[in-house]
């Protein structure tokens, strides 16, 4: 099993400022670099103070300037909110200049609070992502693109330059659901996929749909992986355990209210609201935990065959404390779960390129 260390994002004191912010970001993928890690992600959210990080592009870039071999993950890229014929330009350049580095995770949006401000109803779209998705894998693969669809009437178009990645840069598909994950695994996609915090039959669902789908397609599904994100927090004891569940619970509370919930924003800030899920009930969902506790906690992912494990770790704590929980997770949890040589895993690019047919995509798409 291989990790990838999700970029802090979380802002919930906006004094902090945004040059520190997007600055520990860059410092953290270093430092995950150097620690083992397989790749890093980076999200995409607008107008608000959770994973925000408006132009996930322009930052694997300079992820890319400030390290060597990492592979950089978009987590996700919202198509919606772009224009295909910009947007595949972007991804064509990033891909030059991460050097064939960037493996784009796409989604639909999951916050109906700035999908709305940002002219994309929540309730419509899966129906962009379905026309915005097939789009722009013709823009990255074919000269003379003409379209007539719902969202998009043009003439032919070429976007310039071209992918470095030939045929295209490696893609992956966000999804959460059942439908979602078997669908876009039997039309040739790697999945990222979460459970939040939710029960775990939910990421043994999402996994199992994963491998009853490759299983269906035989050799052609191979190589085909699964990426799931956690909430992950590696403490020093059981106290340090203690306060990040805490800081956990209040993360969800403003996670909540912009996924699920009213979406009562102020000046850019999430309010916390209250939650009906306890701190003990959140434990039982979530992975903060000592290092003996971890290794027991992440084996059944790896009895389960999940191919890489998302630790998204920042719940507000200090970037010193990131880094010595990074440290601390590379050093007492990794070799536990490490299979190759990081040297190995670390450009393994072929496995994780996807050559399969271009799909559509279903209700189950974040």
């Amino acid at each position: 099993m291989d990790f990838n260390f999700f970029l802090s994002s979380y802002y919930p004191d906006p004094s902090y400022g945004g040059e520190r912010l997007y600055g520990d970001m860059v410092a953290e993928a270093r430092l995950a670099e150097q620690l083992g890690f397989n790749s890093v992600s980076i999200p995409e959210h607008h107008l608000i103070n959770v994973l925000l990080n408006p132009a996930p592009l322009q930052l694997a870039v300079k992820v890319a300037c400030e390290t060597e071999a990492i592979d950089i993950v978009t987590s996700v890229a919202v198509l919606p909110l772009h224009d295909m014929r910009v947007f595949a330009g972007e991804v064509a350049m990033a891909d030059i200049l991460t050097e064939g580095r960037l493996v784009l995770g796409v989604g639909r949006g999951a916050f109906a609070y700035e999908m709305a401000r940002l002219g994309t109803p929540i309730e419509e779209s899966r129906a962009k992502f379905d026309e915005s998705l097939d789009l722009l894998l013709r823009l990255l693969t074919e000269y003379e693109v003409e379209h007539h669809g719902h969202y998009y009437d043009f003439d032919p178009i070429t976007i310039m330059p071209r992918p470095l990645t030939q045929p295209r840069p490696r893609i992956m598909i966000a999804t959460m659901n059942h439908d979602g994950i078997r669908n876009s695994t039997l039309r040739g996609f790697n999945i990222q996929t979460t459970p939040l915090s939710g029960d775990p039959d939910l990421f043994r669902m999402q996994v199992d749909a994963h491998k009853e789908a490759k299983a269906e397609m035989g050799a052609a599904g191979v190589d085909l992986r699964i990426m799931l994100s956690r909430i992950v927090y590696c403490a020093a004891d059981e106290a340090d355990a203690r306060q990040k569940l805490e800081m956990a619970h209040e993360y969800y509370s403003r996670f909540d209210n912009v996924f699920t919930g009213p979406g009562i924003v102020e000046d850019g800030c999430i309010a916390a609201l209250p939650r009906e899920q306890t701190i003990e009930e959140l434990d039982a969902n979530i992975m903060v935990c000592t290092s003996e506790q971890m290794i027991e906690r992440i084996a059944e992912y790896d009895e389960r065959e999940i191919d890489e494990l998302i630790l998204s770790s920042h719940l507000g704590q200090s970037a010193a404390e990131t880094s010595e929980m990074m440290q601390r997770f590379a050093a007492e949890v990794m070799p536990a779960f490490s299979r190759r040589s990081s040297a190995e895993t670390v450009h393994d690019d072929e496995a994780a390129v996807l050559r399969g047919p271009e799909p559509h995509s279903d209700d189950g798409l974040v």
